[in-house]
């Protein structure tokens, strides 16, 4: 059995945003803070099953639950949307480690969650953070120059049929030793292969599994 807590901050914009604290052991020393796409929310397969991984490990796990496909979101330019992210992840973040404090962290990013990632390992509490990038945003700047310079053990998972791949800058990846790379061949942005779910299922055990031998 794990507790949840679940809690909510005043975001950007006085936008109200959610989050979820899982924990199997009230003494955890690692936190892995989970960073959901637009539309691909904690609940969905690869954010549920790795949520599955960490709590296993006796990881506490932080879900946070923004809603940036919301009507209230509608009339933000793609620059305001990023500063609501960053303002809405940083704020949780800091609120979460005032409560209780952690010896080692990983950080999981899934699409326009790896915008959120990017930022956070620029941090201090975060330069010796794993880091898990799934399907990252590697066509803007910010996201591939984290990933091209981290020198955080990292881990990242693109598929060659995702709008998102870049393959020019996928190749650079080679100069980051620090970084370990997987592009699966014919996987959409959700890391699914159109029309065929049982290859999507045994590709997304794959993954889990990396992410749990992490």
């Amino acid at each position: 059995m794990f507790k949840v807590k679940t809690d909510s901050i005043t975001g950007y914009k006085e936008k109200d945003i959610h989050y979820t604290v899982l924990s199997t052991d009230e003494h955890a020393p690692k936190l892995a803070i989970l960073l959901p796409g637009a539309g691909y929310t904690t609940q969905a397969p690869l954010l549920h099953y790795s949520t599955g991984v960490f709590l296993h490990k006796s990881v506490d796990v932080l879900q946070v639950n923004y809603t940036y496909n919301d009507k209230f979101y509608d009339h933000f330019s793609m620059d305001e949307l990023v500063e609501a992210i960053k303002f809405d992840v940083g704020t949780i973040i800091d609120k979460v480690l005032e409560e209780k404090s952690y010896d080692g962290y990983y950080l999981v990013g899934k699409s326009l969650g790896t915008i959120a990632m990017a930022s956070l390992l620029d941090r201090k509490i975060f330069h010796h953070a794993k880091a898990v990038w799934l399907t990252p945003l590697l066509n803007r700047d910010d996201v591939f120059e984290s990933m091209l310079h981290s020198r955080n053990e990292s881990l990242c998972f693109i598929g060659d049929d995702d709008t998102h791949y870049n393959a020019e800058r996928y190749r650079q990846f080679d100069n980051n030793p620090k970084l370990v790379t997987r592009l699966l061949e014919g996987a959409d942005h959700s890391l699914q292969y159109k029309s065929d779910p049982v290859r999507s299922i045994d590709l997304l055990k794959t993954v889990i599994k990396e992410i749990d031998a992490f």
